[in-house]
């Protein structure tokens, strides 16, 4: 049951990042990445929101898994990194927090440029 409510969190998700990157595209343009721009902001936000909000008002865990592990994680995973980081921030692992920021940011980088050097040999 868990993963049928993940999945169903997951295809709503992943069509609302296509609607919200295609909008983005034909509003703004295509010279700046707006669409997963707003996608990542909006989804740290609401993650953010939904969050404090289950902490006021705990209920079952199938609200959790379907729209914080379904629906954002497919909508995007920079929520989880941003609610991740300001976790440690509040827990007063400053440096650990800037830590993880800088080298997931670095690293991301990096990685996406090795994997498109090693996509461009085949």
């Amino acid at each position: 049951m868990e993963y049928f409510i993940i999945g169903l969190g997951g295809v709503l998700g992943a069509n609302a990042r296509y609607l919200v990157a295609g909008w983005a595209a034909r509003r703004f343009g295509l010279i700046f990445p707006y669409g997963t721009f707003l996608i990542n902001l909006s989804g740290s936000f609401i993650l953010g929101l939904f969050t404090a909000f289950m902490l006021k008002h705990p209920t079952s865990h199938y609200p959790r898994l379907f729209f914080a592990v379904g629906f954002l994680g497919a909508y995007t995973t920079f929520s989880t990194f941003s609610l991740e980081s300001l976790q440690l921030l509040q827990n007063g692992r400053t440096w650990l927090s800037l830590t993880y920021v800088m080298s997931s940011a670095v690293l991301g980088v990096l990685g996406a440029a090795l994997g498109f050097s090693l996509g461009r040999g085949f």
